[in-house]
Protein backbone atom coordinates (compact mmCIF):
# COMPACT_ATOMS: atom_id res chain seq x y z
CA UNK A 1 0.00 0.00 0.00
CA UNK A 2 1.44 3.56 -0.95
CA UNK A 3 1.46 5.92 1.49
CA UNK A 4 -0.61 9.12 1.21
CA UNK A 5 0.79 12.52 0.91
CA UNK A 6 -0.44 15.53 1.20
CA UNK A 7 -0.95 18.15 -1.76
CA UNK A 8 1.62 21.04 -1.42
CA UNK A 9 -0.94 23.42 -2.37
CA UNK A 10 -3.69 22.45 0.32
CA UNK A 11 -2.66 24.68 2.51
CA UNK A 12 -2.71 28.57 2.39
CA UNK A 13 0.63 29.80 1.14
CA UNK A 14 2.97 31.38 3.90
CA UNK A 15 4.70 34.92 4.02
CA UNK A 16 7.63 33.67 3.03
CA UNK A 17 6.07 33.43 -0.54
CA UNK A 18 5.22 36.90 -0.30
CA UNK A 19 8.58 38.47 0.09
CA UNK A 20 8.55 39.61 -3.83
CA UNK A 21 5.88 42.30 -3.02
CA UNK A 22 6.66 42.99 1.20
CA UNK A 23 7.97 46.50 1.01
CA UNK A 24 7.65 47.32 -2.31
CA UNK A 25 3.48 47.42 -3.13
CA UNK A 26 2.68 46.59 -0.20
CA UNK A 27 3.82 48.41 2.87
CA UNK A 28 3.98 47.20 6.43
CA UNK A 29 3.43 49.04 9.45
CA UNK A 30 3.54 47.69 12.91
CA UNK A 31 1.95 49.61 15.63
CA UNK A 32 3.48 48.79 18.06
CA UNK A 33 6.71 49.63 20.27
CA UNK A 34 7.48 46.48 21.56
CA UNK A 35 10.88 44.99 20.34
CA UNK A 36 10.05 41.79 20.98
CA UNK A 37 7.42 41.86 18.51
CA UNK A 38 9.95 43.74 16.30
CA UNK A 39 12.54 40.72 16.62
CA UNK A 40 9.60 38.30 15.23
CA UNK A 41 8.70 40.28 12.93
CA UNK A 42 12.79 40.38 11.88
CA UNK A 43 13.39 36.65 12.58
CA UNK A 44 10.30 35.93 9.96
CA UNK A 45 12.32 37.40 7.12
CA UNK A 46 11.08 40.97 7.43
CA UNK A 47 13.95 43.33 9.08
CA UNK A 48 13.67 46.56 6.86
CA UNK A 49 10.47 45.73 4.84
CA UNK A 50 8.24 46.99 7.35
CA UNK A 51 8.17 50.43 9.71
CA UNK A 52 6.81 50.74 13.37
CA UNK A 53 5.51 53.41 15.16
CA UNK A 54 3.52 52.88 18.53
CA UNK A 55 -1.04 53.28 18.17
CA UNK A 56 -2.29 56.68 19.23
CA UNK A 57 -4.95 54.87 21.21
CA UNK A 58 -6.32 55.71 24.37
CA UNK A 59 -5.54 52.08 25.37
CA UNK A 60 -6.11 52.76 29.27
CA UNK A 61 -9.53 54.50 28.27
CA UNK A 62 -10.37 51.04 26.23
CA UNK A 63 -9.10 48.95 29.03
CA UNK A 64 -11.51 50.69 31.58
CA UNK A 65 -14.59 50.04 28.98
CA UNK A 66 -13.39 46.37 28.28
CA UNK A 67 -13.50 45.71 31.86
CA UNK A 68 -16.56 47.38 32.56
CA UNK A 69 -18.03 45.03 29.82
CA UNK A 70 -19.35 41.66 31.54
CA UNK A 71 -19.54 39.45 28.78
CA UNK A 72 -16.08 40.14 27.20
CA UNK A 73 -13.68 37.02 27.71
CA UNK A 74 -9.88 37.56 28.04
CA UNK A 75 -9.55 36.37 24.89
CA UNK A 76 -12.16 38.49 23.20
CA UNK A 77 -10.20 41.77 25.44
CA UNK A 78 -6.81 40.69 23.31
CA UNK A 79 -8.06 40.69 20.06
CA UNK A 80 -10.67 43.79 20.34
CA UNK A 81 -7.45 45.72 21.80
CA UNK A 82 -5.68 44.53 18.84
CA UNK A 83 -8.32 45.61 16.42
CA UNK A 84 -8.17 49.28 18.06
CA UNK A 85 -4.56 49.57 17.68
CA UNK A 86 -4.67 49.15 14.53
CA UNK A 87 -7.44 51.28 13.54
CA UNK A 88 -6.27 54.48 15.68
CA UNK A 89 -3.09 53.94 13.86
CA UNK A 90 -5.28 54.15 10.42
CA UNK A 91 -7.02 57.43 11.60
CA UNK A 92 -4.07 58.87 12.75
CA UNK A 93 -1.95 58.91 9.31
CA UNK A 94 -3.19 61.15 6.64
CA UNK A 95 -2.26 59.90 3.67
CA UNK A 96 -0.73 57.12 1.83
CA UNK A 97 2.05 56.83 -0.12
CA UNK A 98 1.05 56.95 -4.13
CA UNK A 99 -0.28 53.45 -4.96
CA UNK A 100 1.19 51.65 -2.35
CA UNK A 101 -1.08 49.81 -0.48
CA UNK A 102 -0.17 50.11 3.77
CA UNK A 103 -1.52 47.56 6.09
CA UNK A 104 -0.84 47.95 9.72
CA UNK A 105 -0.49 45.23 11.98
CA UNK A 106 -2.05 45.64 16.03
CA UNK A 107 -1.48 43.32 18.38
CA UNK A 108 -2.06 42.99 22.26
CA UNK A 109 -1.01 40.16 24.62
CA UNK A 110 -2.19 39.29 28.49
CA UNK A 111 -1.97 37.06 31.16
CA UNK A 112 -5.12 35.42 32.12
CA UNK A 113 -4.76 33.28 35.13
CA UNK A 114 -8.34 31.50 35.74
CA UNK A 115 -10.28 34.31 33.76
CA UNK A 116 -8.36 36.99 35.78
CA UNK A 117 -6.72 39.42 33.04
CA UNK A 118 -3.22 40.36 34.36
CA UNK A 119 -1.71 43.39 32.45
CA UNK A 120 1.73 45.15 32.98
CA UNK A 121 2.00 45.69 36.92
CA UNK A 122 2.48 49.13 38.19
CA UNK A 123 4.88 48.72 40.64
CA UNK A 124 7.27 46.00 42.54
CA UNK A 125 4.29 45.05 44.89
CA UNK A 126 2.00 44.79 41.61
CA UNK A 127 4.83 42.58 40.30
CA UNK A 128 5.18 40.13 43.12
CA UNK A 129 1.73 39.61 43.68
CA UNK A 130 1.23 38.17 40.08
CA UNK A 131 4.12 36.49 40.02
CA UNK A 132 3.11 34.81 43.53
CA UNK A 133 -0.12 34.34 41.96
CA UNK A 134 1.37 32.40 39.08
CA UNK A 135 4.03 30.29 41.08
CA UNK A 136 3.40 26.84 40.44
CA UNK A 137 0.52 27.46 38.22
CA UNK A 138 -0.71 26.83 34.77
CA UNK A 139 -2.24 30.21 33.13
CA UNK A 140 -3.06 30.98 29.70
CA UNK A 141 -1.32 34.05 27.67
CA UNK A 142 -3.54 35.68 24.77
CA UNK A 143 -1.83 37.27 21.99
CA UNK A 144 -4.62 39.36 19.42
CA UNK A 145 -3.53 40.31 16.31
CA UNK A 146 -5.34 42.29 13.70
CA UNK A 147 -4.77 43.56 10.15
CA UNK A 148 -5.83 46.80 8.96
CA UNK A 149 -6.23 48.38 5.20
CA UNK A 150 -6.51 51.66 5.72
CA UNK A 151 -10.35 51.14 5.35
CA UNK A 152 -11.30 47.84 6.86
CA UNK A 153 -10.12 44.99 9.39
CA UNK A 154 -8.51 42.73 7.22
CA UNK A 155 -8.51 39.91 10.10
CA UNK A 156 -8.50 39.60 13.13
CA UNK A 157 -8.05 36.92 15.87
CA UNK A 158 -6.92 35.48 19.23
CA UNK A 159 -3.59 32.93 19.22
CA UNK A 160 -3.97 31.55 22.53
CA UNK A 161 -0.67 29.63 24.58
CA UNK A 162 -1.06 27.64 28.01
CA UNK A 163 2.30 28.33 30.39
CA UNK A 164 2.84 26.59 33.51
CA UNK A 165 5.29 27.85 36.39
CA UNK A 166 7.40 26.34 38.48
CA UNK A 167 7.21 27.06 42.18
CA UNK A 168 8.85 30.34 42.96
CA UNK A 169 10.90 30.60 46.21
CA UNK A 170 10.51 34.30 47.95
CA UNK A 171 13.77 35.21 46.87
CA UNK A 172 13.15 33.92 43.26
CA UNK A 173 10.40 36.56 42.80
CA UNK A 174 12.29 39.40 44.44
CA UNK A 175 15.32 38.35 42.22
CA UNK A 176 13.54 38.57 39.15
CA UNK A 177 11.54 41.89 40.27
CA UNK A 178 15.27 43.67 41.24
CA UNK A 179 16.18 42.96 37.88
CA UNK A 180 13.04 45.13 36.70
CA UNK A 181 12.65 43.01 33.63
CA UNK A 182 9.00 42.54 34.63
CA UNK A 183 7.80 46.34 34.11
CA UNK A 184 6.87 46.57 30.74
CA UNK A 185 5.35 42.92 30.40
CA UNK A 186 1.93 41.89 31.03
CA UNK A 187 1.57 39.08 33.65
CA UNK A 188 5.32 40.54 34.95
CA UNK A 189 7.32 38.31 33.35
CA UNK A 190 9.05 37.96 29.88
CA UNK A 191 9.59 34.45 28.38
CA UNK A 192 12.42 35.50 25.87
CA UNK A 193 14.52 36.94 28.76
CA UNK A 194 15.64 36.11 32.27
CA UNK A 195 11.78 35.24 32.84
CA UNK A 196 12.45 32.24 31.00
CA UNK A 197 13.79 30.44 33.90
CA UNK A 198 10.69 30.69 35.66
CA UNK A 199 8.58 28.66 32.52
CA UNK A 200 8.57 24.97 33.43
CA UNK A 201 5.95 23.71 30.50
CA UNK A 202 4.52 25.58 27.64
CA UNK A 203 1.39 24.03 25.18
CA UNK A 204 1.29 26.23 22.00
CA UNK A 205 3.30 28.39 20.36
CA UNK A 206 6.03 29.91 22.13
CA UNK A 207 5.61 33.25 19.49
CA UNK A 208 2.59 33.85 20.69
CA UNK A 209 3.96 34.27 24.14
CA UNK A 210 7.00 36.02 23.25
CA UNK A 211 4.12 38.78 21.26
CA UNK A 212 3.28 37.61 18.26
CA UNK A 213 2.01 34.22 16.75
CA UNK A 214 4.52 33.71 14.11
CA UNK A 215 2.71 30.83 12.07
CA UNK A 216 -0.76 32.46 12.45
CA UNK A 217 0.35 35.34 11.46
CA UNK A 218 2.30 34.31 8.18
CA UNK A 219 -0.45 32.31 6.95
CA UNK A 220 -3.34 34.80 7.43
CA UNK A 221 -1.04 37.66 6.65
CA UNK A 222 -0.23 35.68 3.04
CA UNK A 223 -4.26 34.92 2.63
CA UNK A 224 -4.68 38.77 3.10
CA UNK A 225 -1.95 40.16 0.92
CA UNK A 226 -3.43 37.49 -2.02
CA UNK A 227 -7.27 39.42 -1.52
CA UNK A 228 -5.13 42.92 -2.53
CA UNK A 229 -5.51 43.94 -6.25
CA UNK A 230 -1.86 44.32 -6.65
CA UNK A 231 -0.90 44.89 -10.45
Amino acid sequence: MSATTMDSDSSPPLLISKMDVIGDKVKLLLASQSPRRREILDMMGLQNRYTHQPSPLDEEALQIELYLAEDITPSDYARILAERKAEAMGASMSSTNGEDITLIIGSDTIVDLDGHIMNKPTSEADADHMLSKLSGNWHQVHTGVAVYSGTEIMFSFTDTTSVKFSTLSKNDIISYIATKEPFDKAGSYGIQGIGGQLVEEIRGDYFTVMGLPMHRLSRELSKAIDSLDIS
